[in-house]
Parts: C-alpha cells; structure tokens; sequence
C-alpha cells in the first residue's frame, strides 16, 4: 500500500469508530485457478529446515508488522503489561454491549470531575458531535485508541501531546444520548474494542 492509501485507511477506521462501527477485516481472496501445483516442490533444504526451526522456537507473542511501529501481537494479553490510568474513579453504570452497539463502559460522575488520559498519547480528535456531546479521542502505541465522550468542555485540542493521568476534559452530560452527568469510556486495539474494566481499575 502507498502513504496515501495506508493514511486513507487510517482515516476511515477513526471514522468508524466514531460512529459507533467495528473494523471488519476485508483482505481480497487472490485468484488461485492459474497456479500449477504439480510444479511446486516440496523437497526441503537444509538451510530451510533450520529457519523453520529457529522460527518455530520463537515466541508467537513477538509477532509484529516491520513498518516501524509495533502493529500486531498475537493476543491482546500484550496489552495488559501497559500502566493504564484510571481517566475516571466510579461506579460502572453500563458494561460494553457488542450487540446494543455500545461499545464503551459508562462511570457514573459529578459535574466538573477531572477526566484524565488513560495512557501517554497524542489527540487525534477533541470536538462536540450532536449525539455525544464533547468528545476527546486519543492515540497511543501499539494501535491502541481511547475515547473520552459527553464531557461538559475539553482541555486539549488536536495534535497535543499528553501524559498519562494528565487532566484532558471536565465531566459532564453533555450530548443528546445522555442522561446525567457520567463519562463513556471506550478502549480499541487494533480496530476492536475491548472491554476498559480487564486493564483498569475504576473503583
């Protein structure tokens, strides 16, 4: 893929996550019909057989994209030796619901509670939509995004760099969806979301 395609991508999976939409996987079947297998040796030699051996022995939670930034891991346990912070102590009023389209966990608040960034990152969207009100979405390391919503105003803007714990936006209800005064919280690896509360303590 070039620069343009691989960024275009990049934006329409940001887009979909905004609006509420799990990332499908849409790799394009080659075509195979022409291929002559009959002519496909399976002899093996020994510089082949020890690289097998050398990659076999390696451990498949190692596994990355070489494009410079660490892409892809095998299962999301790799995510768990990060030091999250908590963006918000409270109680947990709604849980991630994959088939109500909720994908994100709400923590009850108070008016004007800090609401601080969960990992070192950088903000890739702070603005007001119609139905979630203030909305602050930040991009960290190892495709992970975290996404702040119905907060009553913003403290970063896009492009700012922030550390974990840093205060980023106040609480609030800010939005049409909501229904008092709580943040939505959302975690995405790698275009999924993934529930905040097995990598984080809110209470």
């Amino acid at each position: 893929l070039s620069e343009i395609e691989i960024r275009n991508k990049y934006f329409e999976s940001f887009k979909a996550i905004l609006n509420n939409k799990v990332i499908k996987d849409e790799h394009g079947v080659p075509d195979t019909s022409h291929v002559r297998y009959d002519t496909i040796s399976n002899i093996k030699s020994e510089e082949d057989s020890l690289l097998r051996t050398e990659f076999e022995n390696q451990s498949l939670h190692n596994l990355f994209f070489n494009d410079g930034s660490q892409r892809f891991e095998s299962s999301k346990t790799s995510i768990k030796s990060f030091n999250f912070f908590s963006p918000l102590q409270g109680v947990i009023t709604s849980d991630m619901d994959m088939a109500e389209k909720h994908f994100g966990i709400d923590i009850v608040s108070s008016y004007n509670d800090a609401i601080k960034a969960t990992l070192d990152g950088s903000v890739v969207f702070s603005a007001w939509t119609l139905e979630t009100g203030n909305v602050i979405v930040l991009q960290h390391e190892r495709n992970l995004i975290s996404v702040y919503k119905h907060n009553a105003v913003l403290l970063k803007t896009e492009g700012d760099h922030v550390m974990a714990g840093e205060v980023i936006a106040i609480s609030g209800e800010s939005g049409e969806l909501s229904t008092g005064p709580h943040l939505h919280f959302e975690l995405w690896y790698n275009g999924s979301p993934i529930r905040p509360q097995d990598y984080i303590i809110f209470n």
